[in-house]
């Protein structure tokens, strides 16, 4: 049986192919490990690497990520087991309709996404504001 709370391993659950979204070059057969500053709020030490198998969720991923460079796209295959991602499934995306997810394990850059198209200018201001109203509430991102 599976506690409300508990994070279940969607390794075998999901087939992929999975996407991860950044501003960060990087190239085939990189890892992405965590333990690095994160793209988002505080920039704490993150503990999990993230990833999605939509190509929206990567997007917004490349487009809201830190930095100054052009948002990019990354193919990418889990080398361990991967978990629901907790800041985009259960109250908020009941059964993870955007097929996000986070590992403690690295991910191994397969290649780069070049056939991706961004988000309007209005959707951006309007997810910057809403993470902007978050901030101000003190919610962060759940990194345990």
């Amino acid at each position: 049986m599976n506690m409300k709370n508990e994070r279940t391993p969607s390794r075998t659950l999901d087939p992929g192919p999975f996407y991860h979204g950044t501003k960060v070059y990087l190239k085939a057969g990189d890892m992405l490990e965590p333990g690095y500053s994160s793209n988002y709020g505080e920039r704490k030490k993150a503990n999990y690497v993230y990833l999605t198998a939509t190509l929206d969720a990567a997007t917004w991923g490349a487009e809201l990520a830190v930095g100054d460079g052009p948002g990019r796209i990354y193919r990418v295959e889990p080398t361990g087991p991967i978990e629901d991602d907790p800041n985009l499934t259960d109250k908020k995306f009941p059964g993870n309709p955007t097929r996000s997810y986070r590992s403690k394990h690295p991910l191994l850059v397969v290649c780069e996404v070049l056939d991706w198209e961004g988000h309007s200018p209005e959707e951006l201001k309007n997810m910057r504001d809403h993470l902007d109203k978050l901030k101000r509430l003190g919610i962060e991102a759940i990194n345990d």
